[in-house]
């Protein structure tokens, strides 16, 4: 498959940084190819236009964000710690790598409408992973039984994404993991069965 060979990581390393840094609208092709050090035509054996790019790089980045969290939760044994970890490699994962924060935070927001729902459909493996941590908090009695999954999913998610975007509109100018505690606190005073 063509996405194996190494010219594609190095154009999707390249993209990341060039949207990051010009914004995707303002990442014409050949700067992208450019900064992977690759011929123009070359994108094109790899991505069909621009969009692809964009959503290519939210796949691969995301998948990679997506094993390490079912890792890290796997090795867990209840949905509290479970949930911390997430909360953990979530902020990790993106103050890690401040040109992907970007590209993720701010540049896929400004994106059109089907470019949205081909990210939503990379984004769902994780809300799913979200969704087996309440639902096993539920089962512990350890979460009430009365949540509404879809709600506490939205609340989760947008309680991290919210405090991510608003990091990279910060500059960065606070340690970002050093806040995993305390969101992981107020999530579970919202849902913790009493």
């Amino acid at each position: 498959m063509k996405r194996q060979r190494p010219k594609y990581k190095q154009i999707i390393d390249a993209a990341v940084r060039v949207i990051a840094e010009n914004g995707y609208h303002a990442s014409q092709v050949a700067k992208i190819a450019k900064k992977a050090g690759v011929a123009d035509g070359t994108i094109y054996l790899y991505f069909e236009n621009k969009e692809d790019i964009l959503v290519s790089v939210f796949k691969e980045k995301m998948g990679q964000f997506i094993n390490r969290i079912q890792k890290e939760t796997e090795q867990q044994s209840n949905a509290s710690d479970k949930l911390r970890a997430l909360i953990q490699i979530h902020f990790e994962h993106l103050s890690e790598n401040y040109h992907l924060a970007i590209v993720a935070q701010l540049e896929l927001r400004q994106s059109k409408k089907d470019l949205r729902l081909k990210i939503n459909q990379v984004l769902k493996p994780y809300l799913d992973i979200i969704d087996q941590i309440i639902e096993e908090g539920m089962t512990e009695n350890f979460f009430r039984k009365d949540l509404q999954l879809a709600l506490v999913r939205q609340m989760i998610f947008g309680t991290l994404d919210e405090t991510v975007t608003t990091w990279v509109m910060q500059n960065r100018r606070y340690d970002l993991v050093a806040l995993v505690d305390e969101v992981h606190r107020l999530i579970i005073s919202g849902i913790h069965q009493e």
